[in-house]
Formats: structure tokens, C-alpha cells, sequence
């Protein structure tokens, strides 16, 4: 992969934004912590758990396919 983020990062980014909703307030909807998205969306954590990605598609109301192409 040319850039080191990864699809997912730039997914959750996206549907994130069109939401309109912070990386504060979707940590808090997805019951996950505020390090964790951040972590997820800058490419850090690359590969993140089903159950993470599950959490944040549910409080983007996408689905983990969304997310994932």
C-alpha cells in the first residue's frame, strides 16, 4: 500500500465527518476509548478487532463492510 494508512482509518474518518460528529463524541458512542479512534484513524493501530470495528460501525451506522472497502 502506497500511503501507511490503512482503508479503514480513512472510512472511519470519512463517515465520521459526514456525521459531523468529533473523535470525542464517537469514542463515547462506540463505548470505546478517545485513544483508541484516534489511534485507529491515524494509521497507528492498523489492523484493529472485529468487536472495535463492529462499535464504531454501529455508532457511524455503517457497516463493517463500509468500513472496511
Amino acid at each position: 500500500m502506497a500511503n501507511n494508512k490503512s482503508v479503514i482509518a480513512e472510512n472511519i474518518k470519512k463517515y465520521r465527518k459526514k456525521k459531523g460528529i468529533t473523535q470525542d463524541k464517537l469514542s463515547k458512542l462506540a463505548d470505546i476509548t478517545y485513544n483508541t479512534i484516534i489511534k485507529i484513524e491515524s494509521g497507528a493501530t492498523y489492523n484493529p478487532r472485529v468487536e472495535t470495528l463492529k462499535q464504531i460501525a454501529d455508532a457511524l451506522s455503517v457497516s463493517i463492510d463500509d468500513l472496511m472497502r
